[in-house]
């Protein structure tokens, strides 16, 4: 298991996409990084498995400069990935802090990561075939009264009006359920798969946590906005066009290549009714 375990994800050419998210996340995110710094020892470990660009790893390193120091490990299976976390945390660690990368997936039973008083691992979980387990893992990486944080879940992003002009209205809600049927399928053809019916809460129990609690992150980008934005929604539709079109009817494909295609007087890009609003879920518990 690593931050990114899908073999069919290219995570290193969705780098620009990654990039954009962190950014547009941060806002939302930095209580998050400080709620949980702030619920472990000074001078703490942060280990942030499936780094991916760094931008949490980015949001811990300044809580820990903020509070006098400790250390961050970036720890992802793509290298393009871990090096471009390691030249973003870079910029803001400080002497107080350490940055230590590591390359390698949980799965690896020869793995060596730091016993860390803060663990934490963002839309990871999903990507390894016995979730139950993997929460084992990461939380057996934990000291005691250490604490593991995961983000699974919570509110899908929307950023589409209902009607587009070009299409049947409600595209996204189409994107949306394609995408779903994609994971699904992912998720039933990862070697090990097997089914874990109950939610992240409990999970964290059966992986030995107590006092396991979950909150929200809103991230909410109201219309109009950014440039930012609107790079990020046409490479979010393009993606789930891409990756679901099979899901998708020929006038839906169709219409998700003209509103991405930035020759068409419909690309999305030149619109300024666009948004980003939703929320993550992030799911906690400690180690007694």
């Amino acid at each position: 298991m690593s931050g990114h375990t899908h073999g069919d994800i290219d995570w290193a050419a969705r780098l620009a996409q990654l990039r954009m998210a962190d950014s547009l996340d941060a806002e939302a995110l930095a209580p998050v990084a400080r709620r949980l710094v702030g619920s472990v020892v000074a001078r703490p470990t942060v280990v942030d498995v499936g780094c991916g660009a760094g931008g949490m790893s980015v949001l811990f390193a300044r809580e820990l400069a903020r509070l006098g120091g400790g250390t961050v490990v970036l720890f992802d299976a793509t290298p393009t990935l871990l090096v471009e976390a390691e030249q973003a945390v870079a910029g803001v660690a400080g002497e107080s802090v350490e940055v230590v990368s590591l390359l390698g997936d949980l799965t690896d039973p020869a793995l060596a990561v730091p016993a860390a008083d803060l663990v934490w691992a963002s839309g990871v979980v999903h990507h390894v075939g016995d979730q139950q387990a993997a929460l084992r893992t990461l939380a057996g990486l934990l000291r005691p009264g250490g604490v593991l944080a995961i983000s699974e879940g919570g509110l899908e992003m929307r950023c589409l009006p209902w009607e587009l002009g070009v299409g049947r209205p409600g595209l996204e809600h189409r994107l949306l359920a394609a995408r779903a049927s994609w994971f699904e399928r992912m998720r039933a053809g990862i070697p090990g798969s097997v089914a874990m019916p109950y939610g992240w809460p409990r999970a964290l129990r059966e992986a030995g946590l107590e006092d396991v609690e979950s909150f929200g992150a809103l991230i909410d980008h109201p219309m109009p906005d950014s440039d930012l934005l609107r790079e990020y929604v046409v490479h979010r539709v393009g993606w789930f066009a891409e990756s679901a079109g099979e899901w998708l009817d020929a006038d839906d494909r169709a219409a998700a290549a003209t509103l991405t295609d930035p020759r068409s007087p419909d690309f999305l890009g030149h619109r300024d009714d666009l948004y980003l609003l939703g929320a993550k879920a992030i799911h906690c518990g400690r180690l007694k």
